[in-house]
């Protein structure tokens, strides 16, 4: 999280409206960030001298007030949804990159030609068309695996995001994919690709690998997002296995003071 998002939440913070996960984030930059607790504290002072402020008694004269500053504020919401297009619009413009209009075109290609074949070979009733429908299909998850695979060793991270959204198209993910979406949850330098690959992991926890995987990942990381992100995964698993490893990232002298107390109340709760 970045200065900006956190300092939009800040109010939200104040009156306890954020829901527990984006708490958590904030709350997490701002042990970090000097700038963001100047702002908080600028923000709770103006919060509690609001809560001093008199309420006026109405009359004619405040309510035309009021009905002309509604007037003026749905304007302005009318204008930012205009505005909200089409920043909406340039973001897929920008998505749409020639590279990725290949990749999509290609692979909708296998997947119309694994129909149509599907399709005519179905009349046939025969076993032998059958199987060359199946290794059509598998033959389609593969390319989405191999395409998966080029594109988290790629050097950008908006990329390496990319291809940790494939796993939602790949029915079977193999143990290949697994280990370099782990690998990509250790050592990927952006912090935003190993959180999304920390949400993909935990949709394969079903596999013992991946859940054996994200236990063994506990004490590598040193981001507290990632950190308190694996402690909610762990909960959410009810993985018994990670309290070793949790107890040893607790020992670390660096710890972040957010994390700490998350750590010892995950420790509780898998207790």
């Amino acid at each position: 999280m970045n200065c900006e998002s956190a300092k939009e939440q800040l109010i939200d913070l104040l009156s306890h409206e954020l829901p527990a996960t984006e708490r958590a984030a904030v709350e997490a930059h701002l042990a970090e960030c000097s700038d963001c607790q100047t702002e908080l504290a600028a923000t709770r002072q103006l919060w509690l001298a609001m809560g001093n402020v008199p309420v006026p008694e109405t009359g004619e004269k405040v309510r035309a007030r009021f009905y002309a500053m509604l007037e003026t504020v749905q304007i302005e919401e009318t204008k930012k949804r205009r505005r909200s297009w089409k920043s909406i619009l340039r973001r897929v413009r920008r998505f749409l990159t020639p590279e990725l209009a290949i990749r999509v075109a290609y692979s909708l290609s296998l997947v119309l030609v694994g129909l149509a074949g599907g399709y005519w070979l179905s009349a046939k009733k025969a076993p032998v068309y059958e199987q060359q429908i199946n290794d059509l299909g598998a033959q389609v998850q593969q390319m989405r695996q191999t395409v998966l695979l080029s594109l988290l060793e790629n050097s950008s991270a908006t990329e390496r995001l990319r291809a940790v959204e494939y796993t939602k198209d790949i029915e079977q993910v193999d143990a290949q994919v697994i280990e370099a979406l782990l690998g990509t949850l250790n050592n990927d330098s952006n912090v935003n690709v190993r959180l999304v690959t920390l949400e993909a992991l935990a949709q394969l926890a079903a596999d013992p690998k991946v859940r054996e995987g994200l236990v063994h990942s506990i004490v590598r990381q040193d981001s507290p997002l990632v950190q308190s992100a694996l402690a909610d995964v762990m909960v959410k698993l009810q993985e018994k296995r990670s309290l070793k490893p949790l107890r040893q990232l607790l020992r670390q002298e660096n710890l972040n003071d957010f994390v700490k107390v998350k750590i010892e109340q995950t420790i509780k709760e898998l207790s």
